[in-house]
């Protein structure tokens, strides 16, 4: 049981993981200053609130004390999902696969000629392999 244990925790995706996690936390705080010092001042501008938490808020008399309903909350909940997934996309996903690619296309550049004699080489054992299949059909 402990060798398995070892097994998964050395594996690259539970590190993956982990890595991902600690990521995730750090930006949270990233996502949070621009949220709230940057863009709901903006919305506080155009929409003279920084938050939508009381937009749409109505109250229902039922059995018992009256129950307040904030569909705004749900409104700030989508906003800052949408505002996450864009600076994730923008400071994160879209520069790394610029990074990668420019590092395939260096990789493909620096990739040595192959040598002329084993091209020659290997399409005459790929051509001995196709008589060969050939006959014995």
């Amino acid at each position: 049981m402990i060798n398995g244990f070892k097994e998964f925790i050395s594996r690259g995706s539970a590190i993956d993981l982990a890595v991902g996690m600690i990521i995730g936390a750090a930006f949270t705080q990233i996502v949070t200053a621009l949220t709230d010092n940057v863009l709901n001042p903006i919305i506080g501008g155009l929409f003279g609130q920084p938050r939508f938490d009381h937009v749409g808020e109505f109250t229902i008399q039922l059995a018992g004390d009256p129950a307040v309903v904030q569909p705004g909350i749900l409104i700030n909940a989508i906003i800052n999902f949408l505002l996450v997934a864009i600076a994730l996309y923008f400071f994160i996903v879209m520069p790394m696969n610029k990074w990668a690619e420019r590092t395939k296309k260096a990789e493909e550049e620096t990739a040595p000629e192959p040598n002329p004699e084993i091209t020659l080489l290997q399409e005459i054992r790929d051509e001995l392999k196709a008589q060969n299949s050939g006959t014995q059909n």
